[in-house]
C-alpha cells in the first residue's frame, strides 16, 4: 500500500526534473543565439569551415584547425582550401587555396528567411573573390559560398565563432 502511494510523489519529481532540464536547455540556446546575434551585427567573427563542396568531386571534411574567414569592421581575412577547377593558375604556388586579406570591402548583412543571416561581402582591393556569401542561422551553423574571378564557386559549411586572441609566445 506504502508503495501505492509513493508512485505519484515519484511522478511528480520525474515530470519536474524533466521541466527542469527543459528549460536549462532552451535558456542555453537562447543565450547562443545572444552570442550569436551579438557577434554577427558586431561584425567581429570566425567562419570555421568544417566541411568543403567543390562544383566537381567529392564532398570533403576539412580535418585540423585553420581553414577559416575572420570577419571584423575593418578587414575580411581568408584562410580557405581550394578543390575544383581554376582558369588560371596563381603567380605564387604557396597561394592555392583561397587566401586574402582586404580592408576595402562591402558588408550587406539582412535578415534570413527562417531566422539568422544573410550577410554579403564583396571584396574591392581582391581581384580573384567577387563575393563571399554567408548564411547563417541563430545556433551559429552557416554556409560560404564563394564565387572568384578565376575559378569555379564552392561552397563550406562550417560554424561561427568568436574571435580568440592569440597568445604571445616569449
Amino acid at each position: 500500500m506504502k508503495v501505492v502511494k509513493a508512485i505519484p510523489v515519484l511522478l511528480l519529481l520525474m515530470a519536474a526534473f524533466l521541466t527542469a532540464g527543459a528549460q536549462s536547455r532552451a535558456q542555453v540556446k537562447t543565450s547562443k543565439a545572444d552570442k550569436i546575434k551579438q557577434l554577427v551585427q558586431g561584425r567581429n567573427y570566425v567562419f570555421e569551415a568544417q566541411s568543403v563542396f567543390p562544383m566537381r568531386g567529392r564532398t570533403r571534411q576539412i580535418t585540423g584547425e585553420g581553414y577559416d574567414l575572420t570577419v571584423s569592421r575593418d578587414t575580411v581575412n581568408s584562410y580557405l582550401p581550394y578543390f575544383g577547377r581554376a582558369y588560371s593558375a596563381p603567380l605564387d604556388p604557396s597561394k592555392g587555396g583561397i587566401q586574402f586579406i582586404s580592408k576595402d570591402f562591402e558588408y550587406t548583412e539582412k535578415p534570413g528567411k527562417r531566422g539568422g543571416w544573410d550577410i554579403t561581402i564583396q571584396p574591392k582591393d581582391v581581384r580573384e573573390v567577387q563575393q563571399l556569401f554567408l548564411s547563417v542561422s541563430e545556433d551559429g551553423y552557416a554556409s560560404l559560398q564563394v564565387t572568384s574571378t578565376n575559378r569555379q564557386p564552392i561552397s563550406f559549411n562550417g560554424v561561427i565563432t568568436e574571435k580568440r586572441t592569440r597568445k604571445k609566445k616569449k
